[in-house]
């Protein structure tokens, strides 16, 4: 250590004034691209790294003319809808929001086809169907039409007809798709290495440029989504209306985010000064920490934005958890420079900060170290945003170090503080408690960890993924609301395409000829003779189509159901309630008239890709909702039943991007784990060189993970996108006692190799450290359950509780092993130099 005392004398301690004036520009530097900080709740931000899903949805979404880029505004006024006043007042909304500049256009029971003439047929479709909006159709004549076309119900309007939606399009502009598709080109490219320098200039380029339109397009949606919101406002004294739509889900995680931030940032700091305060009452220990812990966040928020990396949902706690992981660091650089204090209370401050240094720096860089690869582990995770998170941490934990071990010193070196009457006593701490529990009832705690490790075995046993996205958010959000009401009146909330593909030719196919076959094409079905035709419009694909609309209409979590056969439903409704014959189907495409085509047509087949789509809204508040299931089984449905072939079939949408996300939650926390138990073994093997040494460390952190994820199967609570991470987190924290306590002991240990007694000394010293963590810790997470996002409340309550479990199995547990194992050597013996 003769480096790193050289390294004080001659740098930090002379100098201090040098040191952070040095500091202060760099910390100008980190500010002078605070603007750029940004933050993400897109699509992009929930979804597996790699995932190929979402750009498969998009394609969907552009080769079916279909999109989720539109807000649904649901509307039950307090009149009777269809009346001239419920009318009126619909019409009035939809005006006003119709009106706003980035609103293209509006869909609602205003403007959509009718089917109510008498005189309406094939022929005449095109000249007879009429809307309200044009023709000033009586309301209870609408009110019937509408429910009795198949299109309609619990899609723009409720099945007691007294709630509609109104859609509100917002569509994504075309230059978004061509920078989206070239940088995904560019990245393909340069994965494989295939990529030229030009190649990969221009993915710099391109990536930069969609960053700057998607931002430029985000603050124009979330303008319009306020003055959208600005207007049903205007309108809740008369009717009940929710906000809903993806684009308002993403705009509201961002202020989620934003407020987590801000809130969490200040409520931490705010927690975090009560907290020095009431431990140590002295105005030093209550600045030179928080201006450690401020240091580090700026910092870290400066890296940020000058690398444009966004936040994510996930990653927002990463303001909270560094700035209670740098407290976490000074106090027990604190409770140390105390004891110094105490023992030689006459010695220079100097003196005692550098012998403060000098013992922890060691402790801490093994407590800093375990827990960056905590955080590290969350990398092997394949969620994008998780793997973010890991890496924030991981070079935040890294920033938090210096500072603690170069700023910390700086300052205290300009304010020394003086020796307190707390100091000077010699009264037993109260952590005291914890050791003469452990020498009296040294098999009850053993028994009890026993007990409690088989429980969390248990538990763990009932951990699952699935949960819903609308638990997502409090009842009191409006998220929530829109989602309970669009799911229970409006057809289902989430989206899932199935899309198949059309049988390949023969090779005997007779030239995509639809007449070309010996069977009669005027009769409504051939029994099986009907040959290849290149076109879905034939009465065998048809057949086919419609039953597979039905097997999905008829799975409990599906809610609202469109595909062709809702179209054919209407054409058989408008030929008199009889289904068209083959020739009749033949001519569908040329009889729907233009203006419905991208209504009764293109969402749903796509001649040129010979594919059909089935629209499917999902019940996120189905109480049986699993996903995984529900997809198995509708694949292995048309393969088995149906006779489609695996690669004809593809499932895609939101339900399909979030439930592989969910998926790999079990899988990934196993990689996290065990790469995080791993890593902390070998950590302890190189500190405390020891293997018995190293598996006592272990068990406390054993029982503090596995009592985190117990308590969640126990109550019936799912692995999400944020809890995922506790565990791993909850190892990585929590290890820095074990850490702390080991380190000390030994060295205690070596003044009289008396198990016992080095004990309680422990407890007296490092045990103070360790509990002012650990309170710090669970009081600063305490704050996250002022969230709106409910995974970020069960992120801070389990995190706290994990923590709790960490002290108490490293001020018992910890110390019973190390007495009954006795890895430094026998009891009053000359103590192991291993």
């Amino acid at each position: 250590m003769s480096w790193l005392r050289s390294f004080y004398d001659r740098l930090i301690f002379p100098r201090p004034v040098v040191i952070l004036l040095l500091f202060g520009v760099l910390l100008v530097i980190a500010s002078l691209r605070l603007d750029q900080f940004r933050l993400d709740a897109s699509a992009e931000s929930l979804v597996l790294e790699n995932d190929r899903s979402l750009e498969q949805y998009r394609e969907v979404n552009r080769r079916f003319t279909n999109s989720d880029d539109f807000l649904v505004v649901t509307f039950t006024p307090n009149e009777e809808l269809f009346s001239e006043e419920g009318l009126a007042l619909l019409a009035s909304l939809r005006d006003d929001l119709a009106a706003l500049d980035n609103v293209s256009s509006t869909n609602s029971i205003l403007n959509v086809p009718l089917l109510h003439s008498p005189d309406l047929t094939l022929d005449t479709v095109d000249s007879e169907i009429k809307t309200i909006d044009e023709n000033g159709v009586e309301p209870e004549t609408a009110r019937k039409a509408l429910l009795s076309n198949p299109l309609y119900p619990n899609l723009l309007i409720s099945e007691d007809g007294r709630t509609t939606a109104i859609q509100v399009n917002l569509p994504t502009p075309e230059r978004y798709f061509e920078l989206l598709y070239e940088r995904n080109s560019l990245r393909d490219r340069v994965d494989s290495g295939d990529a030229t320098e030009e190649e990969q200039q221009r993915l710099e380029a391109v990536s930069q440029e969609f960053i700057e339109f998607t931002e430029a397009q985000g603050e124009e949606r979330d303008r319009t989504i306020d003055n959208v919101r600005a207007i049903l406002d205007s309108y809740r004294d008369r009717a009940e209306i929710y906000l809903g739509g993806v684009p308002m889900i993403v705009a509201d995680m961002i202020r989620f985010i934003e407020n987590d931030l801000s809130t969490f940032g200040i409520g931490v700091l705010v927690f975090l000064l009560l907290t020095l305060a009431i431990i140590f009452r002295q105005w030093r220990w209550v600045v030179v920490p928080l201006l450690c812990c401020s240091f580090t966040v700026w910092l870290v928020v400066g890296y940020l934005s000058w690398v444009r990396w966004p936040v994510t949902v996930i990653s927002s706690n990463f303001v909270s958890l560094l700035l209670i992981m740098t407290l976490s660091l000074t106090i027990h650089l604190i409770v140390r420079y105390r004891e110094f204090q105490h023992d030689e209370p006459d010695a220079p401050p100097r003196e005692i900060l550098r012998n403060t240094l000098l013992a922890m720096i060691k402790p801490c860089f093994y407590m800093a170290t375990t827990t960056i690869v905590a955080f590290g582990s969350l990398t092997f995770s394949g969620i994008r945003p998780v793997i973010d998170f890991g890496w924030m941490m991981t070079i935040g934990l890294a920033v938090a170090f210096l500072i603690t071990f170069v700023i910390f010193p700086a300052l205290l070196a300009l304010l020394p503080p003086p020796v307190d009457d707390r100091v000077r006593s010699d009264r037993v701490p109260f952590t005291d408690m914890f050791a003469r529990f452990t020498e009296h009832y040294g098999k009850t705690v053993l028994v009890g960890s026993g007990i409690l490790a088989i429980l969390c075995v248990i538990g763990l046993n009932r951990l699952s993924v699935e949960n819903s996205f609308i638990d997502y958010f409090k009842s009191s959000t409006e998220i929530h609301q829109g989602m309970i009401t669009i799911d229970d009146r409006l057809g289902g909330t989430t989206p899932l395409d199935v899309v198949i593909t059309d049988d390949k030719p023969p090779e005997s196919a007779s030239g995509g000829d639809p007449f070309a076959s010996d069977c009669d094409p005027f009769v409504d079905d051939c029994d099986g003779a009907e040959e290849y035709r290149d076109t879905w419009f034939t009465y065998q694909k048809m057949d086919r189509l419609s039953k597979v609309h039905d097997y999905l209409d008829s799975l409990a979590a599906t809610g609202k159901v469109q595909s062709i056969k809702t179209t054919l439903d209407i054409l058989a409704q408008v030929n008199g309630g009889e289904p068209l014959n083959a020739l009749e189907l033949a001519f569908v495409p040329s009889a729907v008239p233009d203006d419905l085509q991208n209504i009764l047509l293109t969402p749903y087949i796509s001649e040129e890709h010979d594919q059909a789509r089935f629209s499917i809204r999902i019940l996120e508040t189905s109480p049986d909702l699993r996903r995984q299931a529900l997809l198995d089984r509708i694949r292995t449905h048309l393969t088995e039943e149906m006779g489609f072939e695996y690669d004809q079939i593809q499932l895609t949408g939101m339900t399909v991007m979030y439930n592989n996300m969910l998926q790999s939650l079990f899988e990934s926390q196993i990689k996290t784990l065990g790469v995080v138990f791993l890593a902390i073994m070998i950590m302890f093997l190189i500190l405390f060189r020891s293997i018995k040494l190293a598996l006592i460390g272990m068990a406390p952190n054993l029982i503090a993970a596995g009592s985190v994820l117990g308590l969640m199967g126990w109550l019936g609570i799912p692995l999400d996108m944020m809890t995922i991470t506790v565990a791993a987190i909850t190892v990585g924290i929590a290890v820095d006692d074990t850490i702390h306590y080991i380190h000390r002991f030994k060295t205690e240990f070596e003044k009289d190799g008396d198990y016992i007694a080095t004990m309680h000394r422990c407890h007296r010293s490092i045990g103070q450290a360790m509990f002012f963590t650990s309170l710090t810790i669970i009081t600063g997470f305490s704050i996250l359950v002022l969230s709106n996002f409910i995974p970020t409340i069960y992120f801070g309550l389990f995190t706290g509780f994990a923590m709790f479990m960490a002290l108490v199995g490293a001020l018992t547990l910890l110390p019973r092993l190390i007495v009954l194992f006795k890895p430094f050597g026998v009891s009053g013996g000359p103590p192991r130099r291993d």
